[in-house]
């Protein structure tokens, strides 16, 4: 079974440092995503819905690691039983695209990290999905440790890809069927695969809520400034 470092998969998230003081905020959001070396993923041209960026996470050197491509309604998080009704209207997707690496220098050249994997996209999904999620009236000590605990458990899942908790479902990717592992949640679903050759050995991650995994289809985004 293929594992992944979680804090190599993770990286340091970010918009776009360094921008100059009045630049617009698309074009701050942006620049991160035109920084990467390999090729974006976001839902296919069937889905007619909003499109907006997310967020990049870069390496200590600066190299763009992963990021996300956001479809459908922008999640808001659920701090207390008013807000409830609001997100749980919500339909959204979230892409993640991950670059297949077999083996990473660390950022500072002293070392070598683990390689990324499907698992790396589906602990990125899964982790996503838990940061726009948890359970009502939650006081903010009991919320931090409820996110610590449902964090580990999403690691452990997405570290046993071949275990009970996930099914197979096929999409297309770029118009390909592409097998994805996948799970059901009661704050969403989440699934993982790859892009395979074609799409440069990008591994794909996603998660939503209100929107139905099993009509999606994937395919490499053209033109990432359409999304800002």
């Amino acid at each position: 079974m293929e594992t992944t470092s979680r804090v190599a998969a993770q990286g340091s998230t970010e918009d776009t440092p360094s921008t100059p003081e009045g630049v617009p905020a698309a074009r701050r959001a942006v620049d991160g995503y035109l920084r990467a070396p390999f090729a974006w993923y976001g839902l296919d041209e069937a889905f007619s819905g909003p499109r907006w960026l997310m967020q990049v996470a870069t390496a200590a050197d600066g190299t763009v690691q992963h990021g996300s491509t956001g479809h459908g309604d922008e999640p808001s998080i659920r701090p207390d039983a008013a807000d409830r009704s609001a997100a749980d209207r919500e339909r959204f997707a979230v892409v993640v695209s991950v670059p297949a690496n077999p083996t990473r220098r660390s950022g500072d050249g002293t070392g070598v990290l683990e390689a990324t994997s499907v698992s790396s996209a589906a602990w990125l999904a899964g982790s996503g999905l838990l940061s726009f999620t948890w359970p009502a009236q939650m006081d903010h000590v009991l919320r931090g440790e409820w996110l610590d605990q449902q964090t580990e458990a999403a690691w452990e899942l997405a570290d046993d890809l071949a275990g009970p908790d996930w099914t197979t479902l096929s999409l297309p990717v770029d118009g390909v069927a592409t097998p994805f592992h996948y799970r059901e949640s009661g704050f969403g679903w989440v699934l993982a695969g790859s892009a395979g050759p074609a799409g440069g050995g990008v591994h794909l991650g996603a998660y939503g809520r209100g929107l139905s995994a099993y009509g999606l289809g994937f395919a490499v985004v053209r033109d990432i400034t359409s999304y800002a």
